[in-house]
C-alpha cells in the first residue's frame, strides 16, 4: 500500500517537507496564491485558507 499524499488540517506530517495547498480536484491549478508551509515529521497540519482545500507535499523543481 502506498503512502498517503493528501492531508487535512489536524493530521500529522509523515515526513519533513514543504507542503502546499491543493484545490478540490487534488491539484494546485486554479488555487491563487496557495499557502506553503514547511513541517517536520510529526508536526500537525494547520487550517487551510478554504475549508475545501487540503495539503499535499510540494514537488521539487
Amino acid at each position: 500500500m502506498g503512502e498517503k499524499t493528501v492531508f487535512s488540517a489536524g493530521e500529522k506530517a509523515p515526513n519533513t517537507a514543504t507542503y502546499i495547498e491543493i484545490g478540490e480536484k487534488n491539484h494546485v491549478m486554479g488555487v491563487k496564491d496557495p499557502l506553503q508551509i514547511t513541517l517536520s515529521a510529526g508536526d500537525e497540519f494547520p487550517n487551510t485558507s478554504n475549508h475545501n482545500r487540503k495539503w499535499s507535499k510540494k514537488e521539487r523543481n
